[in-house]
């Protein structure tokens, strides 16, 4: 009998970890009889999409694998020709996307996203609550510019250090943490008795440091001691490999003893907010995520004649989102974690400080002077990065001419067209001051340029380091199935078939449509969830005579607001595993940040979302696609 129980848990364990295999194969079988039963266009593209659909949910197979299923079965199925298919798979926000991965290889080269972050952190101070917001507030500006994952991968190694140093100061001084150090009116007033007593409860620090941490995570290039390598693409852009701490530190640190049950609320609300204001940072500009341009590329090609969607209006409408998003999502979490004392932990009076306080701003000042004076190429990639977002604002405003119209032929320019231009030009412009006798950069990439005066900005092994090929894939899949959606009819009879939702109006179709995308992403990738949802929600906007921006740009914001698990997306996971939180923790502030998300959302449609897009018609674009898709 014990044999047979173990036999069968033998095979009940084979069949567990072949499940993958199991589901690749069962799927298209299972399906199989849906377009052998209806052999129409309609009925194989629904195919294809279920079965895309599926795999993308389950990840059964890699993102980037099974976004290639349309590439063979709709040639198979007579949906569309193979070149046809194939030209889907780049379009314009790939380029877009190249050039931006230049610029942030570039960034991520010459140190500059440290020197940001270290200076807004020294600004915000050391009291917990403005710390916190400190470090909000330079992960949104980064998020803005490059991908979710890169920013917290970055941002969140400067938080671990600062964290350490809060949890080892509090081993250190024992119960005296909680007395306060009168700050001096005039700092050469400051005795040399207390010059040293700082010297010795630094180095004392470091001492602690070391024997606590026994490997501290490093801002810098040498941190890569003892921690794992692991490569994030599930739904942002661009991905790069990430620092992860190891298993082993991860549970001996939930083991220890944190100094005090305050430090351990401080380090959970400040690793959360990070991740918060990763995803809250990548809604601002419409390359900040690739859901962001998978609708943008998928809105364009399903409606050529609207020209409404573009960097500066996209800016327009995001930037107040996000900042009444950063300030409820900074409010919830200071009083889930850390209370409502906002005078104690927010005060910049300096005149009475902790010693922790103010041993945290000395060790911020030391990181930051180890970055050492303003480099050569970080000054070059500053010029470039604004640069390059006024050219984005100026191409076409809306209420004045862009620059674009300085050129005879109209339409023929568009945002990649910048990108590629700057993108370009940092593989020529050499990072080495012209006519000076040595290097300037003072990061490790300086050894190149010493060994070649010429070394450019950046490399080509620089840009494939960060380009998310898979990200790319992944995007033009989802651009074949719109495409075969359209061609075949499929999108009109899914509209069809919504109809009975016609009595609803459409604020509450925009809400349902922002609760269902946003349940679903908490278990999916986000790009997976957006690409199958933005042809039915298109459909069903053109059949209820909604203007599609109404339904679209909701849910394509919300799709960003998987934060709840782990899973959610990748910084999720980043910030889970350096060990301050919990899953019951995350659960508990990321259901109440998904609020705050999906009501702000639904505040802007509602408010200055209307003149800008024009919601309260239904657009002439939207009336010649969908007559044109009837017939």
């Amino acid at each position: 009998m014990r044999l047979e129980t173990t036999a069968r848990m033998d095979v009940f364990k084979k069949l567990w970890m072949a499940r993958k295999l199991i589901l690749v194969v069962f799927i298209p079988l299972s399906l199989l009889p849906l377009p052998l039963i209806h052999p129409t266009s309609e009925a194989c593209c629904a195919y294809v999409l279920m079965v895309t659909a599926v795999y993308w949910v389950s990840e059964a197979v890699p993102l980037g694998a099974a976004a290639l299923v349309p590439a063979f079965l709709y040639p198979l199925f007579g949906v569309l020709k193979s070149s046809e298919v194939a030209a889907e798979y780049c379009k314009d926000t790939t380029l877009l996307l190249m050039g931006v991965i230049c610029l942030a290889a570039s960034i991520e080269k010459w140190n500059l996203h440290k020197r940001i972050a270290l200076r807004m952190v020294m600004i915000a101070g050391a009291k917990p609550g403005m710390l916190v917001l400190g470090f909000m507030c330079c992960t949104v500006f980064l998020s803005m510019w490059l991908s979710n994952t890169s920013t917290t991968a970055m941002v969140m190694p400067i938080a671990e250090a600062v964290l350490q140093q809060l949890i080892c100061t509090g081993l250190a001084d024992g119960h005296v943490d909680s007395e306060t150090a009168e700050a001096p009116e005039d700092d050469s007033a400051v005795s040399d008795k207390e010059e040293n007593f700082d010297k010795n409860q630094l180095e004392l620090l470091y001492r602690n440091d070391s024997d606590c941490t026994k490997q501290e995570l490093s801002t810098g290039d040498e941190g890569a001691n003892g921690l794992g390598l692991i490569r994030h693409t599930n739904g942002h852009l661009p991905q790069v490999a990430i620092e992860i701490p190891n298993v082993k530190r991860v549970r001996t640190r939930r083991d220890s003893q944190y100094p005090t049950k305050k430090d351990h609320m401080i380090c959970k609300c400040l690793s959360l907010s990070i991740t918060y204001a990763a995803t809250i940072g990548g809604l601002i500009t419409i390359t900040g995520t690739s859901t962001n341009l998978i609708f943008a590329e998928q809105f364009n090609t399903r409606y050529p004649d609207a020209k409404v969607i573009n960097f500066g209006t996209w800016f327009i409408f995001s930037f107040p989102i996000a900042i009444i998003m950063l300030v409820l999502t900074w409010l919830w979490l200071h009083f889930l974690f850390l209370g409502c004392n906002f005078r104690e932990t927010c005060s910049w009076s300096k005149k009475r400080k902790t010693r922790r306080e103010m041993l945290s701003e000395m060790r911020i000042q030391e990181e930051y002077a180890k970055l050492g004076p303003i480099s050569y190429p970080e000054v070059v990639t500053a010029v470039f990065f604004i640069l390059m977002t006024l050219l984005w604002f100026t191409r076409e405003p809306g209420f004045v001419p862009g620059w674009t119209s300085l050129f005879e032929k109209k339409g023929y320019r568009t945002d990649a067209t910048v990108s590629v231009l700057l993108g370009f030009l940092l593989f020529l412009i050499p990072a080495r001051r012209p006519f000076s006798s040595s290097s300037s950069s003072s990061s490790s990439s300086c050894r190149d340029t010493e060994s070649d005066p010429l070394a450019p900005m950046i490399t080509w092994k620089d840009f494939q380091k960060l380009m998310p090929w898979e990200i790319v894939i992944l995007v033009g899949g989802g651009y074949a199935l719109a495409a075969g959606c359209k061609v075949s009819g499929l999108s009109v009879w899914i509209g069809r078939q919504l109809e009975p939702m016609s009595g609803l109006p459409p604020w509450a179709v925009t809400l349902l449509a922002c609760l269902l995308v946003s349940a679903v992403t908490e278990f999916a990738s986000n790009p997976a969830t957006l690409t199958v949802f933005l042809p039915i929600l298109s459909a069903l906007s053109e059949t209820l005579q909604i203007n599609p921006l109404h339904t679209l740009i909701p849910s394509t914001m919300c799709v960003s607001f998987g934060v709840m698990l782990p899973v959610g997306n990748p910084p999720n996971a980043i910030v889970f595993s350096y060990g301050h939180v919990k899953i019951s923790d995350m659960v508990k502030a990321g259901f109440g940040v998904n609020l705050i998300g999906v009501a702000v959302v639904m505040l802007a449609i509602t408010t200055w979302g209307v003149p800008l897009f024009d919601l309260n018609e239904f657009p002439a674009w939207a009336v010649a696609r969908n007559v044109t898709g009837i017939l």
